[in-house]
């Protein structure tokens, strides 16, 4: 699965194109600044990236931790971004309270208030490292102002809503498209990091591992962990005894069922899947179009001691030698099912990424569909809580295509649809830790 395109977020940034008059160099640590300012700085320039530009907050995390020393900085600088993005509709709130006039959004004392009120509200960081490391990004009037407004928040008692308010353009897609409970399970769904799910080389070892790791299993080949552990730091991971797979990422590879022939698997970067269709035995080629991400699939690969064919191509252009018995097609989406790990998400879908990922899918489908050997199984994914990138891209595509078949996905899979597909949603297994959102189907080329 690929990332969603960029796309522009609301606010009018200035022509330098930051945060209104803010610095976005990003540059070390100055000497007359207090220690940490330079890590706020980066936390700024990721906020930046991701509410001006549409960027992934992952993929800006490395232009915009640049400078700093070490991995804790990026991590701290990580963190705040992250957490301000959790709560961003109820930072904003905050800040609009306390001032006579609304601050623009893409002002720079909005942003510094952002990221210090965070820390101190969420994060746990004393209130004096909270302004003092953020005063000096902020030049001239407004350092007044924003320390105004910090001391007046912080002062009063408040705390931030326990269930973190939806960005409203959201809320209302997501309400207009599943109801109210949905909406709901949303925003408790993204009130604290999730769980760590793994998925296991070896299913039989369940039991074994569940006990081993201090976690709990949902499926066979399954272990989940509370959030917080340090993945390479766990027992079994060096041996490549399991990877890192949300459970419901892992369902549609799952589908496939044991190894009986060859397999293609589409968008496979990072390579969750890649490894469990190995794993089951399937002759394995993967196709992805970054090089980056592929190296991180191989990485894998090695590390589990799985073997797969690797492949660095556009699907809009490759073509395979021969047909398969199988095709897994995780598909570039929107990604906005994935927010409880992503935030950034929340602020960077909307309508117009939504409709090109969409039209992406139907061309990758369309070109795939000759791929498949009469007789065979197609698995069609997204982790995206959009219906014109799961519902409404498989009904186009049978519509299109009367030599495909839906086959009825049945038994214990969360979500399973009266339809036969399966739509995970934020309301499911609500008590074990909930799930990503994704839609699945099962389709079968007519022999």
């Amino acid at each position: 699965m690929t990332r969603p395109p960029q796309s522009p977020t609301r606010g009018r940034p200035d022509r330098r194109g930051g945060p209104k008059g803010g610095d976005r160099r990003g540059g070390p640590q100055r000497p007359s600044e207090p220690l940490g300012t330079a890590t706020r700085r980066a936390a700024i320039r990721l906020l930046d990236a991701v509410l001006r530009r549409g960027e992934p907050l992952e993929a800006a995390l490395a232009s915009a931790t640049r400078a700093l020393a070490g991995g804790p900085d990026r991590g701290l600088a990580h963190a705040i971004a992250a957490e301000t993005l959790r709560r961003l509709p109820d930072l904003d709130a905050l800040i609009d309270s306390a001032t006579k006039q609304r601050l623009p959004d893409d002002a720079k004392a909005r942003f510094a208030l952002r990221i210090a009120l965070v820390q101190v509200l969420a994060l746990g960081t004393p209130p004096h490292a909270a302004i003092a490391t953020v005063l000096p990004l902020v030049d001239g009037g407004p350092r007044k102002l924003v320390h105004g407004v910090f001391s007046t928040i912080t002062k009063s008692g408040v705390l931030l809503p326990e269930i973190p308010a939806l960005p409203d353009a959201t809320e209302a897609r997501w309400e207009e498209n599943w109801g109210e409970e949905m909406v709901e399970a949303a925003a408790h769904a993204i009130a604290a990091p999730p769980p760590l799910d793994l998925t296991l080389a070896d299913p039989a070892a369940t039991a074994e591992w569940a006990e081993k790791l201090g976690g709990v299993s949902l499926l066979p080949g399954h272990v989940r962990l509370p959030s917080g552990h340090s993945v390479m730091e766990l027992q079994g991971f060096d041996e490549g005894a399991w990877w890192v797979q949300d459970l419901a990422a892992s369902i549609p590879a799952r589908l496939l069922g044991e190894g009986k022939g060859h397999v293609l698997d589409l968008c496979a970067a990072p390579g969750g899947k890649t490894l469990q269709l190995a794993a089951a035995g399937w002759t394995v080629t993967a196709i992805d179009q970054s090089e980056a991400r592929l190296a991180r699939l191989n990485e894998n690969l090695e590390r589990t001691g799985q073997s797969a064919e690797v492949v660095t191509a556009d699907l809009r252009e490759w073509t395979p030698k021969e047909q398969a018995d199988a095709i897994l097609v995780d598909a570039p989406c929107s990604a906005s099912g994935i927010f409880r790990r992503h935030p950034d998400v929340l602020y960077r879908v909307r309508p117009a990424i939504i409709a090109e990922m969409a039209e992406l899918q139907r061309v990758i489908l369309a070109r795939a569909a000759d791929w498949l050997k009469p007789g065979g199984t197609m698995v069609y994914a997204t982790c995206s809580l959009e219906p014109e990138e799961g519902e409404a891209q498989i009904a186009s595509f049978l519509e299109a295509r009367p030599d495909y078949a839906l086959v009825p996905i049945t038994g214990d899979w969360p979500g399973v649809t009266d339809k036969g597909t399966i739509r995970t949603l934020p309301t499911l297994l609500a008590k074990e830790g909930r799930l990503d959102g994704f839609f699945i189907a099962m389709l079968q080329r007519k022999g």
